[in-house]
């Protein structure tokens, strides 16, 4: 049995402790009963706390009342941090817990409450990418990285915004039981079954998606109706009804990426729902996708997901294979 120790304080982000929290407990309908996790709720003190959204939530252990003995803690964090400091007593007892665990970590902004408590000094942390800034310049012995999903330094694992503690769960659950029970819980929960750990938090494909109505947004339907073309950025200005230059600034100013970009990720994706759902041949992807070859698609999907566009198929499959199984058990 492994314990996972989730700290809750007045004001937590109740979605930082659920999220993982369902993870761990979906993964315990895949594994053998001795492997299974056990998710405490650790607090200052034993009494309830109330979270942001103002649901009342009671601990399972107290750190006041003994350091409960874990292999993971995890500190989530919460909307009012960092403008909040957190107490004095919630600072001691994040020391505390930490101390007599065998890793520990954090969601979204609790990497602050990690290093106010002086526990990032020299790491490698990340967290929700609209607070880096703040949290490298707070801690300046840390090193900060705003652009990735979960990093993971030694015996401590830091995540980006609220539902990457999910990734970070699974990211977990994937080290101690493989890829097939993670695979499994992802779908169970219907999530994505991985997001690498060094993929961007940004997602300028979907944020498209969601600008309804203007001229940038009718680019998307134009490229995914066109991913055989090579797509200039003149062919593309002309989709938006706008010149090439005020085009190319216009896409650079909103979405922080180059209209390359934008049309290299719109491939990958073309390219990821094909092999998840066809067993067509990679060349084959490749050229529906817009890719050069099957080399070219690849090399993109090692540089943007840390795998080829093989092992993602395989990855995938096993993903299906786990949901079977659990499914039949």
């Amino acid at each position: 049995m492994r314990s996972i120790g989730i700290f809750i304080f007045p004001g937590v982000q109740a979605l930082d402790v659920t999220g993982p929290a369902d993870v761990f407990a979906e993964a315990n309908a895949f594994v053998p009963e001795a492997e299974r996790y056990e998710v405490l709720l650790v607090a200052a003190t034993a009494d309830a706390v109330s979270a942001s959204n103002g649901m009342r939530i009671l601990p399972d252990a107290a750190v006041v009342q003994g350091k409960p003995p874990l292999d993971l803690f995890l500190v989530p964090g919460g909307p009012l941090i960092p403008r909040s400091v957190a107490s004095a007593s919630v600072l001691a007892a994040v020391r505390e817990a930490a101390a007599c665990s065998e890793s520990f970590g954090s969601v979204c902004t609790g990497a602050f409450l990690l290093g106010e408590a002086g526990l990032l000094d020299g790491r490698r942390v990340t967290t929700h990418w609209q607070h880096a800034g703040a949290l490298a310049a707070s801690y300046p012995r840390t090193d900060v990285d705003p652009d990735k999903i979960f990093i993971r330094d030694g015996d401590l694992i830091t995540s980006a915004g609220v539902t990457a503690g999910i990734d970070l769960a699974l990211a977990i659950v994937r080290e101690h039981h493989g890829a097939r029970v993670a695979n499994a819980v992802a779908r169970r929960l219907v999530v994505a079954a991985q997001r690498q750990g060094g993929q961007s938090q940004f997602s300028p494909y979907a944020e498209i998606a969601g600008d309804i109505g203007s001229p940038i947004a009718a680019v998307k339907t134009y490229v995914m109706a066109n991913l055989r073309k090579k797509l200039s950025v003149a062919e593309l200005a002309a989709a938006a009804g706008m010149s090439g230059r005020s085009f190319a600034r216009t896409f650079v100013d909103r979405y922080q990426i180059t209209p390359a970009d934008f049309v290299e990720q719109a491939r990958l994706e073309a390219a990821k729902a094909a092999l998840e759902s066809s067993d067509a041949p990679l060349k084959l992807v490749a050229h529906d996708c817009g890719f050069r070859t099957a080399k070219h698609m690849s090399q993109v999907f090692l540089r943007r997901l840390g795998m080829t566009a093989a092992q993602y198929r395989t990855r995938q499959a096993q993903g299906r294979q786990g949901q079977a199984t659990g499914s039949s058990t």
